[in-house]
């Protein structure tokens, strides 16, 4: 089932989810090995689920190659693990193939590449894994992946390959379910700086260039859609400016499973003057992850043109960049924050409303949610956690703030 375990078996009624559903990602806790994994799920995982006082929880994991590669085929200790912490295994998060929390990654998160064979074995060594460990009553759980590659390093002859590895997939995918009567869908995950970084992006993936290449690689266009999908980061998506109720719209008219959804909120740069722009250069250009701009620039009596860099200090150091209107930043922040301590700054939380909002008005199976704010170690001080406790408190208070923007909407069961 592509649904949380509490919506409707029959599919009728609106989408929705009781608190054990929700869940948040695990790339937060640093560690690539196997032991780092088992340990957070003792730790910091466990104490997130007894802080907000329920019995199971849901959990996003994260498994890097590494810890894949000892778990494939022997999930014993994972699943050992998962029942001693009371979570319960619906969704793996399987962008980041090396070590998340390296003291550099920015543009590395995205090698190895769709196009590189390790990219394929890797996922599906996790869907083997989600398989052989998923919740109790959940036929299908989902595996977020990166959106192709890298743009600016990207060509034809990339783009060809990852077409025919993703065919490939989806066709070792369908072999698994029917073995197993369990299906995995693996969801690209649209990013600014991708080769899919916007909602158009990945509908002609879906729409013409998926089915063109399974056509070629004689795999039955069932396989593409019964196990590929998509993964809409709201965070992303709010980057480019999108209307996000506007294009999960647009998704589910053209028929492209959102098999998973994000939950995240990026920093809004209101006005960016130099003595804002100086602020957010002390406390939000770091070194570890990329931080793609976007801002939109008045086009005469048409639309604006989105315009942006590949990370923040470009922007920051670059004169040429337009200053005029709010600027969008890849850094994600705690997405019960509306507003910053620093003057000037905001967040694109009202995209998580708008993606909720319409949630509220589709009806039977919805997609997993997945609270995802990797970013808590390199948030400026004053919004940084000072112990593990105090991590706990911050992940909890979004799960708690998820939970209150469901009730809202009568989505919460």
């Amino acid at each position: 089932m592509d649904r949380p375990p509490s919506s409707r078996a029959d599919g009728s009624g609106p989408s929705r989810w009781a608190r054990a559903d929700l869940a948040y990602c695990s790339n937060v806790h640093p560690g690539a090995d196997l032991e780092s994994v088992l340990g957070h799920l003792a730790g910091p995982v466990r104490a997130v689920r007894e802080r907000r006082g329920i019995d199971r929880m849901g959990a996003g994991l994260w498994l890097s190659a590494q810890a894949a590669a000892r778990l494939d085929g022997a999930c014993r200790p994972l699943a050992a693990a998962l029942a001693a912490a009371g979570i319960e295994l619906f969704t793996l998060n399987g962008f980041p193939h090396g070590d998340f929390h390296h003291a550099r990654v920015k543009e590395g998160v995205y090698a190895p590449a769709w196009d590189a064979p390790e990219r394929l074995r890797y996922t599906l060594s996790l869907a083997r894994i989600l398989t052989d460990c998923l919740a109790p009553g959940a036929a299908c759980g989902t595996i977020s992946t990166l959106p192709l590659g890298f743009a600016p390093t990207w060509n034809a002859v990339r783009q060809a390959r990852a077409l025919t590895q993703l065919c490939l997939l989806a066709e070792g995918l369908a072999r698994l379910a029917a073995h197993s009567g369990r299906a995995i869908r693996v969801c690209l995950e649209p990013e600014p700086g991708c080769v899919l970084e916007s909602t158009t992006d990945a509908l002609t993936l879906f729409e013409r260039d998926l089915p063109a290449a399974a056509r070629a690689a004689g795999v039955a266009r069932e396989a593409i859609g019964n196990h590929l999908g998509l993964c809409y980061d709201i965070c992303h998506q709010a980057v480019q400016f999108e209307d996000c109720a506007g294009s999960l719209a647009r998704l589910a008219d053209a028929g492209v499973k959102v098999g998973k959804i994000q939950v995240s909120c990026a920093l809004q740069i209101d006005h960016p003057s130099p003595a804002v722009l100086a602020g957010v250069a002390r406390d939000f250009s770091e070194p570890r992850y990329l931080h793609q701009v976007r801002t939109l620039v008045p086009a005469g009596s048409g639309p604006a043109a989105l315009t942006g860099r590949m990370d923040l200090p470009e922007a920051l150091g670059d004169p040429g960049f337009p200053r005029t209107h709010p600027w969008r930043v890849h850094f994600h922040v705690p997405i019960n924050t509306r507003a910053l301590a620093q003057p000037g700054l905001s967040t694109t939380q009202a995209a998580i409303g708008a993606a909720l909002d319409w949630l509220a008005g589709t009806t039977g199976p919805g997609p997993h949610l997945e609270v995802e704010t990797y970013t808590w170690q390199v948030l400026p001080a004053g919004l940084r956690p000072s112990d593990p406790a105090a991590l706990t408190g911050g992940l909890v208070a979004e799960l708690q703030w998820l939970e209150a923007q469901l009730h809202r909407r009568g989505m919460l069961s």
